[in-house]
């Protein structure tokens, strides 16, 4: 599927989706699930593993089974969420320096309160005393979108 670029660019050069910039709010929740999973992990029996080992202490091979944690399967997830906590709190990043850059500062307070707060335009409008399509126009007039965007990320 192909997403629209923002020709608007910041000051840091950060270009952004429009879909990157609706994805905030669910990146963060995101976040706060895998830390919750990762402070969490091995409690229960959820990495309970077990093998199959040869007991010679009888003179010949018996086999035993083994259970207990699996440490490497731990280390895999611990790595595993680690690394896309890293990923989203990038992202996340990203879309805070783009907003925190646009240069008026209504635009950006009305860009915060609707992408970063999740506020819907109806409500932007009411607390800034404003028309509901004023604010509409003001969000569209700075990222002003590009009709023969691509994918990539400028």
């Amino acid at each position: 599927m192909r997403h629209e670029i923002i020709n608007k660019m910041c000051g840091r050069g950060i270009a952004l989706t429009r879909k990157e910039l609706e994805e905030y709010r669910s990146n963060k929740e995101e976040i706060k699930e895998l830390q919750y999973k990762l402070f969490h992990l091995g409690e229960g029996d959820s990495m309970m593993g077990n093998d199959t080992i040869l007991d010679y202490r009888s003179g010949y091979p018996m086999p035993q089974s083994v259970v207990g944690v699996d440490w490497d399967k731990v280390d895999r997830l611990e790595k595993r969420y680690e690394d896309k906590i890293k990923a989203l709190e990038k992202a996340c990043e990203r879309t805070e320096d783009f907003i925190e850059s646009i240069p008026d500062g209504i635009t950006r307070r009305i860009c915060r309160m609707h992408y970063i707060d999740g506020l819907p335009q109806k409500s932007i409008a009411k607390e800034l005393h404003m028309e509901k399509s004023s604010v509409s126009k003001r969000i569209s007039k700075y990222l002003q979108l590009s009709p023969n965007s691509s994918d990539s990320i400028l």
